[in-house]
């Protein structure tokens, strides 16, 4: 019978899973981090984890808070467990499990008194965020902060009761400033291009219709690091509580799965302090930006590469994906001939072996990462992981045929049924807009192009718009299958 995840019953579970070495009671917080998610979980709760088992930084535990419905559901869950979470890293031949209590605290998410209580404390140092690429209020049309959104003209308006995230950080840094404490660096550990630039934007943006004053204070003194991170990490479901439970004996109500590998670059900008992460093996650099545009391009634009074709053959898993020859020698193709090939320099890393590895990576199947999952919020995800390689490509005067391909199965995707008929169910905040175009693009594919606020100029380069439209009219008329063993050619021969 599995045991229940709890501190008094770690001495229990130790000889089943890895338990910390350290007490958690005696841990002191200076984060507050924003999106207690999987990946959050999975990638920097288990790098401080790290640290505390070697006894270094353990004045830097965690903090959970956030603003959204869902938070709250995590929320008493993990009280209910005492703030453990159960990781389960898994590879192909081997799987091993950890318990971590870096988070000591989880504040309510609608208790607005107490989270900005805590912000402006000045024990917090570190505010940080996993709020997913669709949470920084970015608008499609321009790529910038919108300060427009009725949710942030509400915040600019009330900066005394906020209710974004963004709200909630300035009013904080508005009480430190009030009584003489100094500004908590905002680091984002979200999977954005220049994500702390993004961050920047939207707090100075936001004080910007709040107080100028206090914006050009932010400006002046709070520090927004640039970070890559990377840990593949599914969703949670029944699947994976049933698995943790029969392999290894613990009941955990909302377990992490994830691969082994994890990675996390950082600029190491931190005026107010920071915990010892390179013992941990975080890699502290001056600019973030050539392993940033390595991994977005790289490994997202990868998964972005697999998932429509996948999704549209009735595929459910990536490593099934990338079981199905026909899918991988896609993958292969594109990644090598149109991506890999306008990647700028790395220091230290050979690209072809860093595609190696997310080749293997992506063929791990115990991790379960779903289809579904790869494919969704697709309008955020595709200017940002594939369309960029599209611009440079033309630029360089380089064929678009791949990349053109991977954007007509999205546009395919976004038609809503796969090839065999079934249903796809909604999978972007702009579903129904997307639904629309891609009906209309059946007929003519210049329409999805027409998106300015995805495609901008590359929507009306010559040649991406009739390598585009060679591919969505071949998808109708031929399907996925058969489309992507045109486009491979002699490389698909034997492809199932």
């Amino acid at each position: 019978m599995a045991i229940r995840l709890s501190r008094e019953n770690l001495p229990e579970l130790a000889g089943k899973v890895a338990v910390p070495r350290y007490d958690a009671k005696r841990l002191k917080a200076s984060i507050v981090h924003f999106g207690v998610g999987n990946f959050h979980r999975a990638h920097q709760a288990v790098y401080l984890d790290d640290l505390f088992n070697l006894g270094e930084s353990q004045d830097w535990a965690l903090i959970g808070a956030g603003v959204r419905a869902a938070d709250e559901d995590m929320r008493q869950k993990l009280l209910a467990q005492d703030l453990l979470t159960t990781v389960v890293e898994q590879e192909a031949e081997s799987s091993s499990a950890r318990v971590t209590a870096s988070m000591v605290e989880f504040l309510k998410p609608a208790d607005t008194a107490a989270i900005l209580g805590r912000l402006a404390d000045p024990a917090i140092r570190i505010v940080s965020l996993t709020i997913t690429e669709g949470g920084y209020y970015i608008d499609p049309a321009t790529q910038e902060f919108s300060r427009n959104h009725p949710d942030i003209v509400a915040d600019g308006k009330n900066l005394a009761a906020p209710k974004t995230v963004f709200g909630l950080i300035l009013a904080g840094l508005a009480r430190r400033r009030q009584r003489g404490v100094g500004p908590f660096t905002v680091m984002s550990c979200d999977n954005i291009p220049g994500n702390g630039h993004v961050t920047r934007h939207a707090v100075v943006g936001l004080a910007s219709l709040a107080d100028p004053e206090l914006a050009g204070w932010v400006e002046e003194h709070v520090a927004f690091p640039n970070a890559m991170v990377d840990r593949i990490t599914p969703a949670t479901s029944d699947r994976e509580r049933a698995l943790l439970a029969g392999d290894f004996g613990v009941e955990d109500k909302w377990p992490v799965f994830c691969e082994k590998f994890r990675q996390w670059v950082l600029e190491d900008h931190f005026p107010a302090g920071r915990p010892a992460l390179e013992k941990a093996g975080v890699q502290l650099v001056a600019d973030v930006t050539p392993f940033e545009v390595m991994k977005i391009r790289i490994l997202n634009g990868g998964h972005a590469t697999i998932a429509y074709p996948a999704a549209l053959m009735d595929i459910r898993f990536a490593h099934e994906a990338m079981a199905n020859e026909l899918i991988r020698r896609f993958l292969h193709k594109v990644e090598r001939e149109e991506i890999i090939a306008i990647v700028p320099p790395v220091p230290g890393t050979d690209l072809q072996e860093y595609f190696s590895l997310i080749d293997r990576r992506f063929a791990n199947p115990k991790i379960g990462d779903t289809i579904e999952r790869l494919c969704q919020d697709g309008s955020n995800r595709q200017p940002k992981f594939i369309v960029p390689s599209v611009r440079d490509r033309l630029a360089a005067g380089g064929s678009v045929t791949g990349l053109a391909l991977v954007s007509a199965l999205w546009c395919r995707y976004c038609y809503g049924e796969t090839d065999s008929g079934k249903p796809i169910a909604a999978n972007d905040e702009n579903w129904s807009r997307l639904t629309e175009r891609a009906k209309a693009a059946k007929a003519d594919p210049k329409v999805w192009l027409g998106m300015e606020q995805i495609y901008g100029a590359a929507g009306r380069n010559e040649t991406f718009v009739a390598e585009f439209r060679r591919a969505l009219n071949a998808l109708w008329a031929q399907g996925t299958r058969a489309t992507l063993l045109r486009y491979i050619g002699s490389e698909g021969a034997g492809a199932h």
